[in-house]
C-alpha cells in the first residue's frame, strides 16, 4: 500500500485532503463515527492547511524548520486527537474502509512528522457551520463519488490506482500466498484461506487417495460480510460437481441496498468456472473445477487484505501453509501412478517454464495418475497472469523457504530485504 498521508517536503499534510473527501463521500455505517473524527481533524487543521494565509504553515511551533516539520506542533496535537477519536470508535468501525484508511494515514503522518504518541491534544473544534462543500452537492460541481466503487474512490483520494495482491489455491493443493510464497500442503479438513473484516474464504480438503499425504479441495465456502449501504451478507458455496452461478440464497448480486450491483456473480462456462466481482472492496474471485477438485484464485485490494486482527491470524493466503502442514521434498518426490518422464512431458505441453506451476503439475499428475490435473496448474498460471500487478513475479521457483507473516503487517518481505542489505554492508 502507498502512503496516504505523505506529502512532498514543505507542502501541507495531504491527510486533511483525504479526510475531507471521505467526509464528502457520506461513506459511514450508522454506528461508526469515523466521519465525526474526520471532520474534527479537518477543522483543527484548517489553519495548517493554509486557511489563514500562504505563510500559515510557518507560524506554528518550531517555525523556520524544514521538511514538513514547520508547524508540526499543532499538527501533532491534531493527529493525537484524531488517533484518540479513532480508538474510541474502533469497535463499531470494523469493516469500514474509511476507518482503516484513516488509521493507516494517521500512523504515516505521525512517523513523518516525528510526533510522539503521548502529549497534548487539540482542543475540541467549535461547533459551527459545516465545512465548505460538506452540504448538499451543487449542481455545477462534480458528482459525488460512489461509496461502493472502491477503485474509483481510492483513485480520487490518492491520485493513483490502489495496490492489489494475488493468492491462489489449486491442485493437491498448492497455495500461492499474497507474499509470493509457494507451498504444497496437506491441510486435510477445513482451513481458512482468508479471514478479514470484509471477506471469509474456507477450503475443505480430503486425501486424493487412501493413505496419501496429498489432499485436494472438495469444497469452498465464501462469505461476503455485510457492508453498510453496499451489500447484504452473501454466502457462496461450491462443491465438486456442484459449482453454482449464484449465491446460497439464489441471488446473483449484493441485494437490494443502493450498492447491491457492486457485488455480482456470473459464468461463461457453467459447472466449471465461476467469477465473482466485488467492486465495493476491489476484489475479483475465480473458482474452477478440474479433475475432481476445486481451485481458488483472488485479486484483492491491499487495504482489504490487511484489515484483520490477531484473532484472524491463521490465513493461508497471508502466511502460506503452517510448517506442520507443508509436504516435504521427499513427500513431493514419491512415486505415483505414472512415471516422472510421462508426467513431465504432459505438463511441459502447457507449462514450458519449469517454475512452481510446472513442478506442481508434475506432482499432481504423478500422484493422481490423471492427465487432467495439468489443466488446474495451467489455469492457475493464467489467473496469476491476469491478476498480478507485477508480472515480473509471475513465475516462482520451488523452494522449501518462506517465512509466514504476522497478522499486523504485509511488510515482512521488505524488512527481510533490508536486513539482507544491512548484512552486506557490514561485511
Amino acid at each position: 500500500m502507498g502512503d496516504p498521508g505523505r506529502s512532498p517536503h514543505g507542502s501541507p499534510p495531504t491527510l486533511s485532503t483525504l479526510t475531507l473527501l471521505l467526509l464528502l463521500c457520506g461513506h459511514a455505517h450508522s454506528q461508526c463515527k469515523i466521519l465525526r473524527c474526520n471532520a474534527e481533524y479537518v477543522s483543527s487543521t484548517l489553519s495548517l492547511r493554509g486557511g489563514r494565509s500562504p505563510g500559515a504553515l510557518r507560524g506554528g511551533a518550531g517555525g523556520g524548520g524544514r521538511g514538513g516539520v514547520v508547524g508540526s506542533g499543532g499538527l501533532c496535537r491534531a493527529l493525537r486527537s484524531y488517533a484518540l477519536c479513532t480508538r474510541r470508535t474502533a469497535r463499531t468501525c470494523r469493516g469500514d474502509l474509511a476507518f482503516h484508511s484513516a488509521v493507516h494515514g494517521i500512523e504515516d503522518l505521525m512517523i513523518q512528522h516525528n510526533c510522539s504518541r503521548q502529549g497534548p491534544t487539540a482542543p475540541p473544534p467549535a461547533r459551527g457551520p459545516a465545512l465548505p462543500g460538506a452540504g448538499p452537492a451543487r449542481s455545477s460541481g462534480p458528482p459525488a463519488p460512489d461509496p461502493c466503487d472502491y477503485e474509483g474512490q481510492f483513485s480520487r483520494l490518492h491520485g493513483r490506482p490502489p495496490g492489489f495482491l494475488h493468492c491462489a489455491s489449486f491442485g493437491d493443493p498448492h497455495v500461492r500466498s499474497f507474499h509470493h510464497h509457494f507451498h504444497t500442503c496437506r491441510v486435510q479438513g477445513a482451513w481458512p484461506l482468508l479471514d478479514n473484516d470484509f471477506l471469509f474464504v474456507q477450503a475443505t480438503s480430503s486425501p486424493v487417495a487412501s493413505g496419501a499425504n496429498a489432499t485436494a479441495t472438495r469444497k469452498l465456502t465464501i462469505i461476503f460480510k455485510n457492508m453498510q449501504e453496499c451489500i447484504d451478507q452473501k454466502v457462496y458455496q461450491a462443491e465438486v460437481d456442484n459449482l453454482p452461478a449464484a449465491f446460497e440464497d439464489g441471488s446473483i448480486n449484493g441485494g437490494d441496498r443502493p450498492g447491491g450491483s457492486s457485488l455480482s456473480i456470473g459464468t461463461a462456462n457453467p459447472g466449471n468456472h465461476v467469477e465473482i466481482r466485488a467492486a465495493y472492496i476491489g476484489t475479483t474471485i475465480i473458482i474452477r473445477q478440474t479433475a475432481g477438485q476445486l481451485s481458488f484464485s483472488i485479486k484483492v485490494a491491499e487495504d482489504v487484505a490487511r484489515a484483520f486482527s490477531a484473532e484472524q491470524d491463521l490465513q493461508l493466503c497471508v502466511g502460506g501453509c503452517p510448517p506442520s502442514q507443508r509436504l516435504s521434498r521427499s513427500e513431493r518426490s514419491r512415486r505415483g501412478a505414472l512415471t516422472i518422464d510421462t508426467a513431465r512431458r504432459l505438463c511441459k505441453e502447457g507449462l514450458p517454464v519449469e517454475d512452481a506451476y510446472f513442478h506442481s503439475c508434475v506432482f499432481d499428475v504423478l500422484i493422481s495418475g490423471d492427465p487432467n490435473f495439468t489443466v488446474a496448474a495451467q489455469a492457475a498460471l493464467e489467473d496469476a497472469r491476469a491478476f498480478l500487478p507485477d508480472l515480473e513475479k509471475l513465475h516462482l521457483f520451488p523452494s522449501d523457504a518462506g517465512v509466514p507473516l504476522s497478522s499486523g503487517t504485509l511488510l515482512a518481505p521488505l524488512i527481510w530485504s533490508g536486513l539482507f542489505v544491512l548484512w552486506l554492508c557490514i561485511q
